[in-house]
């Protein structure tokens, strides 16, 4: 035989097997190798199109490719289907786009659970706003599986979470995930997960959410996604609302995420120590862009672009543990004093970097913050602050650094401000300014307080 009769027999041999697969543009969206030897589940009787509840053919056709350790492929079309479950080692592939399983109800769409090497690829689930059963994690849930691949899939519509995961490995890539009651994607005690390159909108109650149940280390990586229009229909002053939320997770990075029109925080961080909140964009926040806040020690909060929201970067709750951070080479503006509630400690809104302890904060640029270009400390609660190096233009007062007793060291020094309405630096007493200029004040003149070098234009 020669070598173009082999390529023609092989080619055709190939196109034989995949008979149920359109000859149409959609084949552009999937490799060819991904169905060599797959297992189509047509061959089993699932129909596209067909009116009637077809989990039980779908079902079947999953347990068969599992069994025969073959990927099953799922061909462009319509399935309505609910409670399907996912065993080990099971790879299903669809057309991106173009296969459709519709949940009817009385449950959940898919789940997994106890398993490994799981991958799901081009396949789009819809919840249609079906109610899920209480005990449902999410419209489509995975608990203590390993080396997970969810990748060009989407899900909508989901009446709870849309992808719930639990003591989950692996990745989730190039999805989308829409219209979810509560979180577009909820992570729960990680254990080496990428979260990357997803587009996340319109969800009542969160973005992607990095939890543990109890502190520890996650390493869970959030990067390049974009979240928008995220809101908060469960209430409260920020547990919900938020574009990205890590809650006692440890040692998560988040990272060049494009964050939009969040009705609390663009990315928050709640206990969670060893954090890396870099290089992101955060657009018209509804109240604090960036929170490192609670018991935490460890924040890394770098070369991030805020733009609009209510406090640009806060590094909060010293008061409950609350300490160590780098905040550096971020530009944040156009703070204004509109918050989502009222903030009852007496300070308004408008803040642009908020720090407590054990903090340095350098070459930010702070443009147009209507209260305090930089707040250093809130009472008492205020140790081992550095100021340094920042450009603070356009704010009602420049730096507010607190004068209650008690208070441990700062240093204020380098920074240069323009175009302020209330003073360049001004000792605060909690909410309320306790002292005029200190931009050409001799150190020592507060107790901790160390003043260099600081311009007021």
């Amino acid at each position: 035989m020669d070598r173009r009769a082999f390529l023609f027999g092989t080619v055709a041999s190939l196109g034989t097997a995949l008979t149920a697969v359109p000859a149409r543009a959609d084949m552009r969206r999937v490799q060819l190798a991904d169905l060599r030897g797959s297992l189509p589940a047509t061959d089993i009787g699932l129909t596209a199109g067909a009116p009637d509840d077809q989990s039980t053919t779908l079902q079947k056709a999953i347990d068969k490719a599992a069994s025969e350790g073959k990927p099953l492929f799922l061909p462009p079309g319509r399935y309505e289907v609910s409670n399907i479950r996912l065993p080990a080692r099971l790879r299903i592939i669809g057309i991106e786009g173009e296969t459709r399983l519709v949940y009817t109800g009385g449950g959940y769409l898919l789940a997994g659970e106890d398993a490994t090497g799981v991958t799901i690829d081009g396949v789009v689930f819809d919840g249609a706003n079906r109610a899920l059963s209480e005990d449902a994690a999410g419209l489509v849930s995975f608990r203590n599986v390993s080396d997970l691949t969810v990748g060009r899939s989407e899900v909508l519509g989901s009446a709870g979470h849309a992808l719930s995961l639990q003591q989950v490995s692996g990745r989730v890539s190039q999805s989308k995930f829409t219209g979810a009651r509560d979180a577009g994607v909820w992570s729960v005690d990680a254990h080496g997960l990428e979260i990357s390159d997803n587009t996340v909108t319109d969800c009542g109650d969160g973005g992607i959410l990095v939890y543990r149940w109890t502190v520890g280390e996650d390493g869970t990586i959030v990067s390049r996604n974009r979240v928008a229009r995220i809101a908060a229909k469960s209430g409260g002053t920020g547990q919900n609302g938020n574009g990205i939320n890590v809650f006692r997770a440890g040692g998560v990075i988040l990272s060049d995420n494009h964050v939009s029109d969040c009705a609390f925080s663009a990315i928050r961080a709640n206990s969670a120590s060893n954090v890396q909140i870099a290089t992101n964009q955060c657009l018209r926040s509804g109240e604090t862009a960036i929170y490192s806040e609670f018991a935490f020690e460890g924040a890394m909060i770098a070369n991030n672009v805020v733009d609009t929201a209510a406090v640009g970067i806060s590094i909060a709750n010293f008061n409950e543990g609350g300490r160590l951070a780098n905040v550096s080479g971020n530009i944040v503006r156009n703070l204004h004093k509109g918050g989502p509630y009222k903030d009852e400690s007496g300070l308004d809104f408008g803040v642009g970097i908020y720090v407590e302890a054990d903090t340095t904060v350098s070459a930010n640029v702070i443009d147009t913050a209507a209260t305090l270009g930089l707040q250093l400390g809130w009472g008492p609660y205020m140790r081992n602050v550095i100021a340094s190096g920042n450009m603070i233009r356009k704010a009602g007062t420049g730096i507010g650094v607190s004068v209650v007793e008690g208070v441990g060291q700062t240093m204020i020094s380098g920074n240069l401000i323009a175009d302020v309405q209330a003073g360049g630096i001004r000792g605060m007493r909690w909410a309320d300014f306790a002292t005029d200029e200190l931009v050409e004040a001799a150190s020592g003149a507060y107790p901790g307080l160390i003043l260099d070098k600081n311009s007021l234009s």
